[in-house]
């Protein structure tokens, strides 16, 4: 599958945004999503996650529960991530990426996924 992400941007703290992640190339239902993000110099990490089934409650990092939602449309081949309360270390290149592995909870490491997109830019400031 191939995927490419949108709707990154520049944003005042406290503001929203809502990227998109859309899929092409194959069924997408047969895949579990997932929002990473990387900061200038630092590791890309987990951000939230849904699985293929909508069977499992969908994941997020601590730092992001509670101000982010991830949604999928499948019909659509689409995922989405609302973005809420952003804060100025929110900051960071936002990918998207799937798996087809087929587990029973949301995998949370960058290597467990196998498909990426190319990433949008959300900047955040104070």
């Amino acid at each position: 599958v191939q995927l490419q992400a949108s709707g990154g941007g520049l944003v005042q703290a406290g503001g929203s945004l809502r990227l998109s992640c859309a899929g092409s190339g194959d069924t997408f239902i047969k895949y579990s999503m997932a929002w990473f993000r990387q900061a200038p110099g630092k590791e890309r990490e987990f951000v939230a996650g849904i699985s293929w089934s909508g069977g499992i409650d969908p994941t997020y990092s601590d730092s992001v529960k509670g101000r982010f939602t991830i949604s999928r449309d499948n019909p659509l081949n689409t995922v989405s991530l609302e973005m809420n309360s952003l804060r100025p270390e929110d900051t960071a290149v936002y990918y998207c990426a799937a798996t087809r592995d087929r587990t029973t909870w949301i995998m949370k490491l960058a290597s467990q996924y196998l498909f990426w997109g190319m990433g949008t830019l959300v900047t955040v400031s104070s």
